[in-house]
């Protein structure tokens, strides 16, 4: 089994203390994870160096009063939401470098006093960042699974380059991680990862017509900002879930499978050759992979970190279904998507067509049409192979192609009608 960069095995053990970039450190998994950080503050394991933000330039600031990093980013220059607006705010004994953008992201989550980036941006925004990260060299624990949706094989090629590593925080995945820690390439059949079926798990398509944003945020199990709690309700999340799943531990998409989970306590399993499975059982609480990444390969402590043990008693039962493809059908469109070598355009459309949906503009349903005639649409396939020359030129060119072919589907994706 190839994992992005190295095999478990070979992982080597960042030294303490671990100096932290945490990229959308206002998003529900950045939050998460200044908790888990505040934790362990009084041992001296972890600095914060950098903090990243889009927007919410309010929490920012308090995030970065309480944390004191030299350097912080945002995502405008200008406005109510930039540099100085964010300046602003802090206290005048406090004065970080604060940069902005893309550009800014990618120079933060490349700084030379920085060992660890966290990746917790939302969507195709945290490409960029996490490219820098790579070609840096530095351990990433990824949040963000549309950078390597986007541009997977960019990344798995940086990493070999440089020596990159990543870790996967999405709960799903680090369940995997888990579970093929010391296994032998030949040891593994099948990953297998669960879905909770989001809230319209047991409803029909007449229903399905009528969803108001409202009731697709409602997700049963797990608290998550809205873009991914729609693409929950979609399966969308779990289609983008499987090319991450590829991506990062080079599996065929055939090899890659979906299980309903309806009480999100199995967060995946791990099939081996011999058939039996390996499950990663945990409550759903993103502090746990989070944890689990920042300090890998050591053992976080629940007692320090707050996360509560599974009782399984208590729990009772634990079910599983197929998915409903006929009425979720973007588990689908994601394996043509990365069979095709659309993903790009996948996940633009998708992202569109959330926001759109959110908007009141179209239905629930329209979200998987749109995307099907986004990928209808597409273009050729995009290349990611790099040569011996310069890295950081051969790096840019993919990631402007990326960038533009994603803008060019957004354009046509907003014009879209049902």
């Amino acid at each position: 089994m190839k994992y992005i960069s190295k095999i478990p095995g070979e992982l080597d053990a960042l030294p303490f203390p671990r100096r932290v970039a945490l990229m959308g450190c206002t998003g529900s998994i950045g939050t998460s994870t200044l908790r888990v950080l505040d934790a362990w503050r009084d041992s001296g394991r972890f600095e914060v160096r950098a903090l990243a933000a889009g927007r919410n330039i309010a929490l920012l600031a308090k995030q970065a009063e309480a944390w004191r990093p030299p350097c912080l980013a945002v995502l405008e220059k200008d406005g109510p939401h930039g540099v100085d607006a964010l300046a602003a705010l802090l206290p005048s004994s406090y004065r970080p470098e604060i940069v902005w953008g893309q550009e800014g992201y990618a120079a933060l989550a490349a700084l030379d006093d920085v060992d660890m980036v966290l990746s917790a941006q939302v969507g195709a925004a945290g490409l960029r960042a996490t490219v820098a990260a790579a070609a840096a060299g530095k351990t990433i624990c990824l949040a963000n699974k549309e950078s390597l949706v986007l541009a997977g094989d960019l990344i798995r090629n940086i990493c070999r380059r440089t020596g990159a590593v990543i870790l996967p925080v999405d709960s799903e995945h680090f369940a995997l991680f888990e579970g093929m820690v010391g296994r032998g390439e030949n040891d593994i059949a099948r990953l297998v990862l669960t879905a909770s079926g989001g809230p319209f798990r047991t409803k029909d398509a007449a229903f399905l017509k009528n969803v108001r944003p409202e009731d697709a945020l409602k997700h049963p199990n797990w608290s998550m900002g809205a873009k991914i709690t729609i693409d929950s309700a979609t399966l969308m999340n779990k289609g983008l879930e499987i090319i991450e799943a590829c991506h990062l531990y080079h599996m065929p998409a055939r090899d890659v499978v979906v299980v309903v989970h309806p009480q999100s306590i199995v967060h995946s399993l791990v099939e081996l050759a011999d058939g039996a499975l390996m499950g990663h059982f945990a409550v759903p609480d993103m502090r746990v992979p989070i944890a689990d990444c920042l300090s890998w390969p050591y053992l976080p402590d629940g007692r320090v970190t707050g996360i509560r043990p599974l009782d399984l008693a208590k729990i009772g039962t634990l079910t599983f279904e197929e998915p409903r493809l006929d009425l979720f059908p973007c588990l689908d469109l994601a394996r043509r998507a990365l069979a095709q070598g659309h993903t790009v355009e996948l996940n633009a459309a998708n992202e569109v067509a959330v926001a759109r949906f959110l908007a009141g503009d179209i239905g629930f349903t329209d979200i998987p049409a749109l995307v099907r005639d986004m990928l209808d649409d597409a273009s050729d396939r995009q290349n990611f192979d790099l040569d011996d020359g310069p890295l950081a030129p051969q790096a840019a060119r993919a990631v402007e192609a990326v960038e533009q072919t994603d803008s060019a589907t957004r354009r046509k994706a907003e014009a879209w009608r049902p």
